[in-house]
């Protein structure tokens, strides 16, 4: 601890300086303790800090000297650009298929394999056959607003839970 009769020397400053200074090897125990709490707390978020600290942990290796705010400085920018990336352009939900979402089936014409009721009649649900298997199965639970006959032509209007709405096609 410095008193305030002893005046600051170069020695001093330098000790000082010297306690701020992380070597390469610092860096990447960051890096790898950051993939370790990933595997921990599965966000995939955190292992883009842990690659960023590996990355200044390479970099301190190519460039020993590398001044400790031109570390933080690329520490935070490679953690933050590798994140943008992965969460913009490499994990892109463009390409996947609607298949398995309820949504899908909306629209789609079926066949009425048991005729269906308006809600309030008895036996009012009703089964409708599809060509192709929709959200995994071909044939589904229906009803309807109006009375529709067994292999009439249906259109699917919405998705509730497991009961499909449909009405004339």
């Amino acid at each position: 601890m410095l008193s305030a009769s002893r005046p600051i020397t170069g020695h001093d400053e330098e000790r000082t300086r010297s306690q701020m200074e992380l070597a390469w090897w610092h860096w990447m125990v960051l890096g790898l303790g950051l993939g370790l709490v990933e595997l921990a707390v599965p966000s995939f978020f955190i292992i883009w800090f842990g690659l960023g600290a590996l990355l200044v942990g390479v970099a301190m290796l190519a460039v020993p000297d590398m001044a400790f705010t031109t570390q933080v400085l690329l520490w935070t920018v490679a953690s933050v650009l590798m994140t943008v990336l992965w969460f913009r352009v490499f994990r892109r939900d463009d390409g996947k298929t609607r298949s398995g979402r309820a949504d899908e089936v909306l629209g789609e014409i079926g066949v009425l394999v048991r005729a269906v009721e308006p809600l309030g009649v008895a036996s009012a649900r009703g089964e409708v056959r599809f060509q192709k298997p929709i959200l995994g199965a071909d044939v589904w639970p229906c009803l309807a607003d109006e009375s529709i006959a067994a292999g009439e032509r249906v259109r699917v209007l919405a998705v509730d839970g497991q009961i499909l709405k449909v009405g004339k096609y």
